[in-house]
């Protein structure tokens, strides 16, 4: 070979490698998207539902992985950005009865929203940063009850939809809708998160003042990685009204930021696996807890039953699993 053969193939190997980092993430999108469709077809009309709730999760706690995982930024009100994106989606929806259009506004009100509060959580830090988020979904439930003429208070509204196409279930076409708007979310973030977003992500994670001196804009990673998240969680919010089809404030109280915090930490954090595995326990544990509440006999222990559940799922696994359940599948692999 000679020194200009040699030349061009060094210089074709990076090139190759970039093309890998770009074509990667879309295969197991693909996969995903294969999997989900032959699950709808055959799993009954309920377990489609459970399926699509999962999608619909997914779409929040893999923007919150984002946030709190890769960028160290703790938000206790991601269950208020949710609410946000459903009722932008149930108003929208009920005036013009355009589901794109619904999604859109859904996921551009709840972007803005995090522009407001990214701002504001750019100068904090730590529990300062966690007392600010949650203010953030305390206030918001309490905004349908001041308009209540326009959110109709504690009654929520209905949202109308138009019918799925065809003689499809409504249960199939509400996973493959969920499904689809999580896998779209699941692509952009991981395209992302492995370019110099990603890495000025990590880098005012571990170290602001290292992160500024090497160039990094802090303030403007934080606020960026807030809307990313809040986007996610706009359309969560859009995706979670087609499910109930339906939008009230007692559907996004308070716990269920605590829900999607302990999802994701116990799913393990900065890794979209670990947001996968905690959108399943989003749904799985709750299922279960019922289960027992009503095998009970108890409704006060059916209540409350969900979240001591959780709490016990995260000691076990930050005692087992540190770096939650997506670390037990790299730790084997190193083991190899």
């Amino acid at each position: 070979m000679t020194d200009v053969e040699e030349k061009r193939a060094a210089a074709a190997v990076p090139e190759i490698v970039r093309r890998r980092k770009r074509i990667w993430p879309v295969v197991p999108i693909v996969i995903g998207a294969l999997l989900v469709v032959l699950l709808t077809y055959t799993l009954p009309p309920f377990r489609n539902y459970q399926l699509a709730t999962i999608g619909a999760y997914f779409t929040v706690t893999a923007g919150l992985t984002v946030l709190t995982g890769l960028n160290g930024q703790l938000s206790l009100g991601h269950g208020a950005l949710m609410a946000t994106g459903a009722y932008t989606f149930a108003l929208t929806q009920n005036r013009w009865l355009h589901t794109p259009v619904s999604f859109v506004a859904a996921i551009l009100v709840t972007t803005l929203a995090g522009v407001v509060i990214g701002l504001a959580a750019a100068r904090l830090r730590g529990p300062y940063l966690a007392g600010l988020t949650l203010a953030v979904a305390v206030v918001v439930p309490s905004v349908t009850s001041t308009f209540d003429e326009t959110f109709n208070s504690d009654m929520g509204l209905s949202v109308a939809l138009d019918p799925p196409p065809g003689t499809i279930p409504m249960e199939r076409w509400q996973a493959w809708l969920c499904w689809t708007g999580a896998l779209v979310t699941v692509l952009s973030l991981a395209t992302l998160v492995r370019g110099r977003f990603g890495r000025d992500l990590r880098a005012v994670r571990d170290d602001e003042t290292a992160a500024r001196l090497a160039g990094v804009d802090v303030a403007r990673t934080k606020v960026l990685a807030f809307v990313v998240s809040a986007a996610c969680a706009g359309l969560a919010g859009a995706l979670f009204a087609v499910l109930a089809q339906s939008v009230s404030p007692g559907a996004f109280p308070l716990t269920l930021s605590l829900f999607l915090v302990m999802a994701i930490v116990i799913g393990g954090l900065g890794r979209l696996v670990g947001a996968l595995l905690g959108a399943v326990l989003l749904v799985a544990l709750p299922a279960l807890a019922q289960s027992a509440g009503e095998s009970s006999g108890s409704q006060h222990l059916e209540g409350n039953l969900a979240l001591v559940v959780f709490g016990v799922v995260l000691v076990v696994v930050m005692l087992a699993a540190p770096g939650g359940l997506a670390s037990i599948r790299f730790n084997l692999w190193r083991k190899r």
